[in-house]
């Protein structure tokens, strides 16, 4: 039963943590300047190499930009990219890009 509860809340806090990171796709659209240029001024790539970013999920996009930026995920240029962004910055990028379609 304790490991039930101990599982229980920490799906909880997993979740309460996501919901008071939800983003502002309006501070994302402005922070995507920068993405712009690899991912497209609305998020379609005119490029094969790098992934169209517009309408995928909200909480993929976040955990991929985390990952990047903490090193679990390496690529030289989204490593670097990720590396100044805050979580905000990532909640709001992925609001963002999951609005547009």
């Amino acid at each position: 039963m304790k490991t039930f509860t101990t599982t229980l809340l920490a799906a909880a806090l997993a979740v309460a943590s996501f919901s008071a990171l939800a983003g502002d796709p309006v501070a994302g659209k402005a922070k995507a300047m920068s993405c712009a240029g690899c991912h497209g001024a609305n998020g379609i790539s005119n490029n094969g190499m790098w992934p169209n970013l517009a309408g995928q999920k909200e909480a993929y996009l976040a955990s991929q930009l985390q990952m990047f930026k903490d090193g679990r995920r390496n690529n030289a240029m989204m490593s670097a990219m990720s590396k100044g962004l805050s979580d905000a910055d990532i909640a709001n990028l992925a609001a963002y890009y999951a609005g547009l379609k």
